[in-house]
């Protein structure tokens, strides 16, 4: 009997099973890596919302979605009217809380960060501050309001100073974590080439400790913008923690809800961009 003839694959049907892969849309991974990134945030806004709603249903009290986006068209319809102190749009307002934020984080920041970098760098130094440090960390922000009103007599820098004494420990410790990571090696070749405080600290130190700064100042600036909210709140004037308290007495919760969510969207703004500020130095000292 002859050998049963063994047919060749089917050529036509390979060329075309090769070819398949190749004829997807070119827009189709990006449409699905899109997806993927807007589809859980939304489901988890939707979510929130939907609670809310039901939340809102069920309290005789508690404004619903619908008409705190009402109120909140009605309130950005002018943000920036001014009718004395007292009576402020929520953009000044806002402004207001940013700029005491900025003032009492900037000066953490330009204390914070050589200061830090000072602890990490000579241990006679730690061990002189690190008893100081442990005792202050903890005491709650809100604590240091009476001493800067005392110091001050102001209620502006007074809020000024909370922000800065509340901010200013993330700097230093981490910056001083960062500066006391650095490997030893580093720092003995420095030694060995007679290399001065500034070049080490230039060239050696800050690149090093640069991912520890930028989580430092990432977390003071959380801390401070919590904390501003509860300082105005106490000293009045004007801000969104004064804006809070003044709706809370005319009883507008539609406003209170809107300033949470401000706030909300203020912070995460704040993190963004340092989160973005961070990948530019990284990339420059990758570069």
């Amino acid at each position: 009997m002859n050998a049963p003839v063994k047919m060749p694959p089917p050529v036509a049907n390979k060329a075309a099973r090769s070819v398949a892969p190749r004829l997807a849309l070119p827009g189709a991974e990006a449409f699905t890596a899109l997806a993927k990134a807007v589809i859980p945030p939304l489901l988890g806004i939707l979510l929130f919302i939907g609670v809310w709603a039901l939340v809102a249903a069920r309290s005789e009290g508690l404004p619903g979605p619908l008409s705190t986006w009402y109120s909140a068209l009605e309130l950005f319809a002018d943000p920036f009217y001014d009718n004395g102190p007292n009576d402020m749009g929520i953009g000044w307002n806002i402004l207001h809380s940013l700029g005491r934020v900025g003032l009492g984080f900037g000066l953490a920041a330009l204390i914070g960060i050589p200061l830090g970098f000072a602890i990490g760098r000579f241990a006679f130094l730690a061990n002189m501050l690190s008893p100081i440090i442990s005792l202050l960390r903890p005491v709650s922000p809100l604590a240091w309001l009476p001493i800067g009103l005392l110091v001050f007599e102001a209620a502006g820098p007074a809020s000024i100073w909370v922000i800065f004494i509340s901010s200013i420990w993330p700097i230093i410790l981490n910056t001083a974590a960062g500066v006391a990571s650095v490997p030893q090696d580093y720092l003995n070749v420095a030694r060995v080439l007679k290399l001065s405080e500034l070049k080490v600290l230039t060239r050696i130190l800050f690149p090093a400790v640069l991912p520890h700064l930028m989580t430092g100042i990432r977390l003071a600036i959380g801390v401070a913008w919590l904390v501003i909210v509860a300082a105005e709140m106490l000293t009045g004037g004007t801000g969104l923690g004064f804006w809070v308290w003044d709706e809370w007495n005319n009883l507008n919760v539609e406003h209170i809800l809107i300033a949470i969510i401000i706030v909300g969207l203020v912070g995460l703004a704040l993190e963004q961009s340092l989160l973005l500020l961070a990948k530019r130095f990284d990339y420059a000292q990758g570069a």
